[in-house]
């Protein structure tokens, strides 16, 4: 039997990745319906994708699909995973999890009590580098890995496209929208630890400023409310550190994205990926020729959440694992907004004053 899936919010993330993925996976699954709050909108993709319903609210799809992949703005996330997964379908909701910790705990909450999957789209980890970087870590070559450095910088990319730079609706800019994805990542590859500490510090300088000049589009400089420059010092409950920046916005030679690992028997990059060492007397980098994996990780992620549905795998994103992400999130704006650096209980939230 197909695992029937539908897409809610037919926008550029389904068009661009979730669609052309399921699609791929036509033995076992198959999009039956798409639903957008404009109707033209469902209808054009549905008629260019080939989906034969389309809908304008969401819940009219329940009778057609037995999962949904969310991709609407981060606002409707939780209210629509609840929805689903008390209506019996599964979920595959797009990141951020949801704009709060507090959200995030009630779809986690829906998820036990519907027995259904709930995966977020984290597709970082499914990229071959990530996974790599996982089986090396888990192989002990890494050892104990005690400092992560981490960035996800664009050069005056700020997305001048869709509500990317809507506070109400996205809840932030550039951390919630693009550094969640290296966060994630990188809690994951240390296995999700808990978290006691984060200092962090927002800012939205350089969109503000009148004259602009950006490569993805145009926004309003006089109404950018979002963040597009963030920093943060991560302290781990096991003594590790991470430093880490995310960017839209840096005025830096080129884009980065890091995510570099020191153990104390070795090290590694994730992008592009080495590995480091330093025995019988020499220093190494060793690099890959191959690595096994595909190149578009929407597809594995695709496949990841077939299996977990029908009972074939389990979900690579753990529902409990992209709330610890959003743990870190929200404690790094509270830290920004408060000027101190916040504790966060034996990693389940932050302390409220």
């Amino acid at each position: 039997m197909k695992l029937r899936v539908g897409i809610i919010g037919a926008g550029g993330i389904a068009q661009g990745r979730h669609i052309p993925a399921f699609q791929q996976l036509g033995d076992q699954a198959e999009i039956t319906a798409i639903s957008d709050v404009n109707v033209e909108v469902a209808k054009s993709v549905a008629e260019k994708f080939h989906v034969p319903n389309y809908f304008t609210t969401f819940q009219e799809m329940w009778p057609h699909v037995d999962a949904v992949v969310i991709c609407t703005p981060n606002k409707f996330h939780r209210e629509i995973t609840v929805a689903a997964l008390d209506a019996g379908k599964h979920v595959l909701c797009e990141k951020p999890m949801a704009m709060t910790v507090e959200e995030c705990a009630e779809m986690v909450e829906a998820e036990k009590r519907s027995g259904k999957v709930l995966s977020i789209a984290y597709h970082y980890r499914y990229m071959k580098e990530s996974q790599a970087a996982k089986r090396v870590i888990e192989a002990g070559e890494v050892g104990n890995p005690f400092v992560v450095r981490v960035q996800a910088l664009r050069r005056r990319k700020v997305p001048g496209w869709g509500v990317f730079t809507n506070k109400e609706l996205q809840g932030g800019g550039s951390l919630i929208d693009y550094g969640c994805h290296l966060l994630d990542l990188t809690l994951w590859l240390l296995d999700n630890p808990a978290i006691s500490e984060v200092s962090g510090q927002t800012y939205n300088t350089v969109s503000r400023e009148a004259e602009q000049v950006n490569q993805w589009g145009t926004f309003d400089a006089d109404t950018f409310e979002v963040d597009d420059h963030v920093t943060a010092y991560i302290r781990l409950a096991n003594g590790g550190t991470i430093l880490f920046e995310t960017s839209w916005a840096a005025n830096i030679p080129d884009d980065a994205e890091m995510v570099r690992i020191s153990g104390d028997r070795g090290g590694l990059d994730v992008f592009p990926f080495s590995v480091n060492k330093a025995e019988n007397g020499m220093m190494t980098t060793t690099k890959a020729d191959w690595i096994l994996g595909e190149d578009d990780p929407g597809l594995p992620q695709a496949k990841n959440f077939v299996d977990s549905c029908l009972g074939k795998a389990e979900p690579l994103v753990k529902a409990e694992e992209a709330m610890n992400t959003s743990r870190v999130i929200e404690a790094i704006y509270a830290s920004s907004l408060m000027g101190k650096s916040v504790p966060v209980e034996n990693g389940k939230g932050v302390e409220k004053a």
